[in-house]
């Protein structure tokens, strides 16, 4: 076992484990009652924490590696072995609540319930109750609010950790942003990416690099792609629509398959999900009691499943509008691989396995044109952020692309 374990899941580690160990080996001594040894000690560890770095550096990974430290039971801090850090890092710890959004925003009713009240708790198996949230910048400012006499005033055994893009007030408030310790998460390289997945277990090296380098070192699509066989196909379905785009109505059939299988594949992951929380909420109205007041009970009880659907309306709009933005992000790589080959560029290029595909493309169109088509491909992820149905948006991205590829 290597030492701080937990922490080996962290890229450009440095500086940043540096100050997630100091903070938690603080806290132990704080947790026995004797205070940090120091003041420098001391100063290390605070009650509420924000996290940024740009999208799958692993600022939620760093928020759950130093929950684990928090509560870890070892002498090394963070061994990656105790009971407590392996169900911290398999987020089935009592005292962690991981609050990751799946709607367009968080609203003040999840953060009183999921937040508020349980950070008021005393932890019941460790020295420590941990809260993250992750995607803080989809805070209302109604949750936001609510979250804020928290963060200022947290229990004496709780801490809160943030995760956002960056420190910018478009992402996080600026008097939350002052409440909190911020910490860095740098871009991870293809190689730390790599290292990451393969520590993790279950991928080989060639598959955890090609995962690394068409997600451009993204951890957590690269963890996905490497993982989830429905996910490589997904991406292999995206990119030979580049291929298809010169082949008349081809293109346009294949965009009708793809949002089909993202709407099935949508709503098969969320039914289950959906038909437990609609069976749990008619349980608390008592459903099918008879007697006085049971119409009532009914009523009422039918008008918050409405409220209930809606909800799982929008998760799934997010689940969906996601899909497509990650479909078109790498259609967009594919697209600046040509643009590399097309330079002559010794860059490493983001689709290694469709590399014979990019020098095609390249070969079949000018600079001019391949920059068209990324602009295009902008142009429908735009689209698809203002609600346009997934079909035209698509629809529209393939005549843009045949109109730069100069398609008759």
């Amino acid at each position: 076992m290597s030492e701080n374990s937990v922490f080996d899941r962290l890229a450009g580690a440095g500086q940043l484990r540096r100050t997630l160990i100091d903070a938690a080996t603080a806290a132990r001594h704080i947790a026995a009652g004797a205070g940090a040894e120091t003041g420098a000690e001391a100063a290390a560890m605070t009650h509420s924490w924000l996290f940024t770095g740009p999208p799958g550096s692993g600022r939620s990974n760093a928020a759950v590696a130093f929950a684990a430290a928090l509560m870890c039971t070892a002498e090394t801090v963070g061994c990656g072995e105790c009971e407590n850090c392996k169900a911290v890092l398999a987020g089935s710890h009592p005292d962690l609540v991981h609050v990751v959004p799946t709607e367009l925003s968080i609203g003040v009713d999840l953060m009183r319930d999921k937040v508020v009240g349980p950070a008021l708790a005393l932890p019941t198996h460790s020295e420590w109750r941990v809260i993250i949230i992750e995607d803080a910048d989809r805070l209302s400012d109604g949750a936001a609010n609510a979250l804020l006499k928290t963060v200022e005033e947290p229990s004496p055994r709780t801490v809160i950790m943030l995760c956002a893009p960056s420190t910018d007030r478009r992402d996080i408030s600026i008097t939350l942003r002052s409440r909190c310790r911020h910490v860095y998460v740098p871009t991870p390289t293809l190689e730390e990416t790599t290292r990451i997945l393969m520590a993790e277990g279950e991928v080989s090296e060639d598959v955890a690099k090609l995962a690394a380098a068409a997600t451009s070192g993204h951890i957590g699509r690269a963890r996905h792609l490497a993982r989830s066989e429905a996910a490589q196909k997904r991406r292999a379905q995206v990119l030979h629509l580049a291929e298809l785009i010169y082949h008349k109505e081809a293109a346009f059939q294949e965009v009708a398959t793809l949002v089909k299988t993202v709407e099935d594949e949508v709503k098969a992951e969320f039914a289950p999900i959906e038909e437990a929380e609609i069976d749990k909420l008619r349980n608390t109205f008592g459903a099918g009691v008879k007697g006085k007041g049971a119409a009532r009970m009914t009523k009422g009880m039918e008008t918050e499943v409405k409220a209930l659907e809606a909800v799982h309306k929008k998760r799934q709009t997010r689940a969906k509008r996601d899909s497509y933005d990650l479909a078109l992000i790498d259609l967009a790589g594919l697209y600046r691989d040509a643009l590399i080959k097309a330079s002559g560029s010794k860059v490493q290029v983001t689709h290694p396995d469709f590399e014979g595909l990019s020098e095609d493309l390249a070969a079949k169109n000018d600079a001019a044109g391949l920059t068209d088509c990324l602009e295009a491909i902008n142009k429908c992820r735009e689209s698809l952020g203002h609600n346009v149905r997934p079909v035209v948006a698509l629809s529209g991205l393939v005549g843009r692309l045949r109109k730069a590829c100069k398609v008759q």
